[in-house]
């Protein structure tokens, strides 16, 4: 990051923690009278220092995401993605991957995009392998959700670092046992990879998931059956899969769209050109310049 980008970043660290704070200080002229030396004045009407209080919260939590922006080499600060909505969005599957009995049955709707017209996108994560601190301390502080889909084959080693990422308000979701090509199972044997998912993370994490999503995307109807008989209720699959050094899309126009859920791998050095904070800062440049916020996919579903 060059010295003028990152002279760039304080001053809009700056100026957004004064709007915030000349926001609350007229709020708060008009809400009582506000009294005190010359100089910074405080404001001592309830309803004024909870203004006051406020704005400070904002700008230091503003200020913080400049910094971390800026420690983690990002072009720009993300962008905050709006309050989780009053009412939920019904989520159907999308027109083309239905299976044989999707509504008679109610089985788990396969979708790629969550409808909403906010200019937000989803990053989901896929399998486990890679462990990286880093990724852990990134996320955290750039304060960016995400939802894990997690295959015990990948995680068993270390449960611990999984623990570590629950701790830090992400969700822990199924993607099987080992990571089979599902749509060459029998009925039986899928439910035991889906199942048997759903009882590792509920012994190992305290909570049986209710999402899922299919290794390769691939599915069939046994598949959504067997899900849906192991307690999912949502298998959501992708629209963009962002690596270390490239995207890949779904879409014939190569474009993010409004409610788009993108999909990545735990993945490091050994498999990738970079690391898990490589692709973040991929990630994240891309759809912050495209004015895309991050939101929690838990939120919408």
């Amino acid at each position: 990051m060059t010295r003028a980008t990152r002279s760039r970043l304080r001053t809009r660290g700056v100026l957004a923690v004064l709007a915030v704070a000349s926001l609350a200080a007229g709020c708060a002229q008009d809400a009582s009278e506000v009294r005190g030396a010359p100089g910074q004045q405080r404001l001592e009407a309830p309803e004024a220092r909870a203004l006051d209080s406020y704005a400070t919260g904002l700008g230091a939590a503003h200020a913080a995401r400049v910094a971390a922006a800026e420690r983690w080499n990002l072009k720009s600060v993300p962008l905050t993605p709006p309050p989780a909505p009053p009412r939920k969005p019904e989520i159907t599957a999308r027109a083309g991957f239905e299976v044989d009995g999707q509504e008679d049955e109610g089985l788990p709707p396969v979708f790629t995009s969550v409808p909403t017209k906010e200019r937000i996108v989803f990053l989901t994560i896929d399998d486990g392998a890679e462990k990286d601190p880093a990724f852990l301390r990134m996320m955290s502080e750039l304060k960016i959700p995400y939802t894990a889909f997690l295959t015990d084959e990948e995680i068993k080693d270390d449960y611990g670092y999984f623990e570590k990422m629950q701790a830090r308000g992400i969700t822990l979701n199924n993607h099987t046992l080992s990571h089979p090509y599902l749509p060459g199972l029998s009925y039986q044997e899928q439910k035991r990879e889906i199942c048997g998912m759903q009882d590792v993370i509920e012994n190992r994490y305290g909570k049986r998931p209710t999402v899922f999503r299919p290794p390769f995307g691939n599915y069939n109807r046994d598949t959504l059956r067997a899900a849906k008989a192991c307690g999912i209720e949502y298998a959501p699959i992708w629209s963009e899969e962002v690596y270390v050094d490239h995207w890949e899309y779904r879409e014939w126009d190569r474009a993010l769209h409004p409610g788009d859920i993108v999909l990545t791998h735990f993945r490091g050095r050994d498999d990738w050109d970079g690391t898990m904070t490589d692709m973040v800062r991929r990630f994240l440049d891309k759809v912050t310049a495209e004015g895309y916020a991050v939101a929690r996919l838990e939120d919408y579903l």
